[in-house]
C-alpha cells in the first residue's frame, strides 16, 4: 500500500537524473512521476479511511459492551435489593460474558486506533513528499523549457552567423549592386540621347527660322 514511498525515494534520490537522461521528453516523465504519486496518495487515503471506519466501528462496540456490563451490575444491584437471589446471579453470570466481550473489543480498538494514527502520520508523510517532488517538478521543468530555449536560441544564431548564411548575404548585396550598378547605366544612356535630339531639334528649328528671313528679305527687296 505504501509503495509509493520506495518510488518517492528513487525520484528525490541520484537516480532521478539518470531516468530523465534516458526519457525522449524529461517533461513528460516528471509530470508521469507526478501523476503516479497522486494515484498512490489517492489509494493510502481511501486506506485510512477504512481503517478509521473500522476504528470506530470496534469503539462503538466496546463502549456498547462496557454500558451492558454496567446495567448488568445495575441490575444484579436490583435484584439483591428485591431479595431475587438467582436473578441477580444471572445479571452477574451475563455481566462477565460482556466484560470478556469488552476487553477483547478494547484491545482490537486500541490496535486499530494505532494502525490508524500511524497510517494518517505516513499520509501526511506522504503529501509532504508529494509537495516537495511538485515544487521540484515544477523548477526542473522550468529549467528544462529554458535549456530548449536557449539551445533553439544557439542553433537560430549559429544559423545565422555561419558561413552558408554570410555567402548568401553576399550573393544578395552583389545582385543589388548589380542592379543599381545597371539602373545607372541606362539612366545615363537615356540623357546622351536626350541630348543629341536636344541639338538636332534646335538644328532644325535654326534652319527654319533662317528660311523665313530669306523669304522675309526677298519679299521686302532686301536681298
Amino acid at each position: 500500500m505504501f509503495s509509493f514511498f520506495k518510488r518517492v525515494k528513487t525520484v528525490v534520490g541520484s537516480e532521478l537524473n539518470a531516468m530523465l537522461d534516458k526519457a525522449e521528453d524529461p517533461v513528460k516523465m516528471l509530470d508521469q512521476f507526478m501523476r503516479e504519486m497522486e494515484a498512490d496518495i489517492r489509494d493510502a487515503e481511501a486506506a485510512v479511511a477504512k481503517q478509521i471506519a473500522n476504528e470506530k466501528m470496534l469503539q462503538k462496540k466496546f463502549e456498547d459492551a462496557e454500558k451492558m456490563v454496567q446495567k448488568r451490575q445495575e441490575q444484579a444491584v436490583k435484584a439483591l435489593e428485591a431479595g431475587n437471589e438467582e436473578l441477580a446471579r444471572k445479571a452477574l453470570e451475563d455481566k462477565k460474558i460482556h466484560q470478556s466481550t469488552a476487553d477483547s473489543l478494547k484491545a482490537s480498538y486500541e490496535r486499530a486506533k494505532q494502525d490508524a494514527d500511524s497510517l494518517r502520520v505516513k499520509l501526511d508523510e506522504m503529501k509532504s513528499e508529494y509537495n516537495e517532488m511538485k515544487l521540484k517538478k515544477d523548477a526542473l521543468k522550468a529549467r528544462a523549457e529554458s535549456a530548449k530555449t536557449r539551445t533553439k536560441m544557439n542553433r537560430a544564431m549559429s544559423s545565422i552567423g555561419g558561413d552558408e548564411g554570410r555567402k548568401g548575404f553576399e550573393r544578395m548585396e552583389e545582385k543589388v549592386l548589380r542592379f543599381e550598378a545597371e539602373a545607372e547605366t541606362s539612366e545615363d544612356l537615356r540623357s546622351s540621347s536626350r541630348s543629341l535630339d536636344d541639338e538636332l531639334d534646335a538644328l532644325d528649328e535654326k534652319d527654319a527660322v533662317d528660311d523665313e528671313l530669306a523669304a522675309l528679305k526677298k519679299e521686302l527687296g532686301k536681298e
